[in-house]
């Protein structure tokens, strides 16, 4: 997996582009911090994504967070998995722990987000 052309977003957030498919999940870095993740809240399929915009609630042992979408558009796909095993998001935050797939309209890009590189750099400085 070649995280370089993954884009991410500050509120921890991952996206990849498949033509106008947008697949977002969590970041290695986030699903850390969280440490034990018990629930996963995922929207409805059919649903809006809005960028910025809270699209589910992930819960750990030590609290329950938002999780925003980096992008806008219609919600086409979520991780049924994740309901029946919601610790698929810690041990495979970039594969099969993904968490929804929006469908982009116009000319989609990632270009707003932060390369690996930039992402990389904000964490290190939010380590101390």
């Amino acid at each position: 997996m070649d995280l370089k052309k993954f884009r991410f977003a500050k509120t921890h957030e991952w996206a990849t582009l498949d033509g106008n498919i947008c697949t977002i999940g969590l970041s290695q870095f986030a699903v850390e911090q969280l440490t034990d993740v018990i629930y996963i809240d995922l929207p409805d399929v059919g649903d809006p994504a809005i960028q910025g915009d809270s699209f589910g609630e992930i819960e750990s042992v030590k609290a329950v967070s938002d999780m925003y979408s980096p992008v806008e558009g219609e919600i086409v796909a979520i991780n049924d998995t994740l309901a029946l095993d919601p610790t698929q998001v810690s041990k495979d935050p970039y594969g099969k722990g993904w968490l929804i797939k929006v469908k982009l309209e116009g000319k989609p890009s990632l270009d707003h987000m932060l390369t690996h590189e930039g992402y990389q750099k904000q964490i290190a400085g939010n380590a101390h």
